[in-house]
């Protein structure tokens, strides 16, 4: 029998996407789906389309709830969905026909506990997915060990919650952090603690739009949650899992790059606390980060500029920096 696949949709004022979301879903051509859509207390009429959605299409299923923010959505999903694999999907992001089937292809033929696909972003009025046959693709399969490290040095594999596909059981005593930004950085290292392969798929399944008042093209002082996240997980592997410690603090320096430079393009608030809190971090962690050979170019350079000094690598970095995961 064909496994049941939970595909998760939080919903927040997303009225002008998510009629492409839900097409895009109901649509997949894999049709064994539990469609759980979570109206975070939206204020527009996406509350509305959602319960015409669930006129529509019986494998969709409604919840109302006050708003609590992108992890309560998801928590409320997980705690009542029944497939045996899941999926979050983002309620203004749309999927290939084929996303879901190619991710079940992938984890089936590998044995394996997550599969990810390749996504595409894209803005308005683009088409994120240029052709809509049958595709071959190769894949990358990784044990525990070599996902982890892949996803900390940041190499190939993101944290992302979107566009890969989970058993549901690696969520057992596993939920997202409420009221925080970088919700699915948390959860990553237990939920790979509990996995022992993930596949990548080079096949595109996933669109990711691109929106200029989005969380990750903004900046706000809540960002800084990644920070908190990242110094914790140097401290959990440096308790426990010492082999892992390289790799965390290569993430956590990234961190400390991002949020330098993103504050520091905020010219409207002070933010100089976080900003030292992030120059301290760099500091501390710059020249065994430069000594580790798995560190990605693009830390190597932040560090050899910062060697520069605090303001020539705000100045010679910040004017080309984009916003990023």
């Amino acid at each position: 029998m064909e496994p049941l696949i939970s595909v998760i949709v939080p919903v927040y004022n997303v009225e002008k996407y998510l009629d492409q979301c839900m097409e895009s879903i109901v649509g997949q051509t894999y049709p064994h789906l539990e469609i759980l859509v979570v109206d975070d207390g939206s204020t527009d009429n996406s509350g509305i389309l959602c319960d015409q959605w669930a006129t529509r299409d019986e494998r969709i299923s409604v919840i109302h709830q006050p708003n609590g923010g992108l992890s309560a959505a998801r928590n409320t999903a997980l705690e009542i969905m029944q497939g045996e694999l899941v999926m979050m999907v983002d309620s203004d992001d749309v999927l290939h026909p084929q996303c879901t089937s190619v991710l079940l292809k992938t984890m089936q033929g590998n044995n394996a506990d997550i599969a990810i696909g390749e996504y595409q972003p894209f803005f308005d009025g683009q088409t994120p997915f240029t052709e809509q046959g049958s595709r071959q693709g190769s894949t990358t399969t990784y044990d525990q060990h070599e996902a982890i490290l892949a996803i900390l040095y940041q190499h190939r594999l993101t944290h992302s919650a979107w566009g890969r596909l989970y058993k549901s059981s690696l969520f057992d005593g596993i939920r997202y952090p409420v009221g925080k930004f970088y919700e699915d950085f948390a959860i990553i290292y237990p939920l790979l603690l509990k996995c022992d392969k993930v596949v990548k798929t080079d096949i595109t399944i996933y669109g990711y739009r691109q929106r200029e008042k989005s969380i990750l093209q903004t900046f706000s002082p809540k960002r800084a949650a990644v920070l908190d996240i990242g110094e914790q997980l140097e401290q959990e592997t440096l308790a426990n899992d010492k082999q892992y410690v390289r790799a965390a603090r290569s993430r956590l320096l990234s961190a400390y790059f991002n949020i330098l430079l993103l504050s520091n393009q905020d010219k409207a608030v002070d933010h100089k606390a976080l900003q030292d809190r992030c120059w301290r971090g760099i500091k501390r962690l710059r020249y065994n980060c430069l000594l580790d050979s798995n560190v990605r170019l693009k830390n190597k350079v932040g560090i050899l500029a910062s060697y520069m000094g605090r303001w020539f690598l705000c100045s010679a970095l910040g004017r080309r920096y984009q916003p990023k995961a």
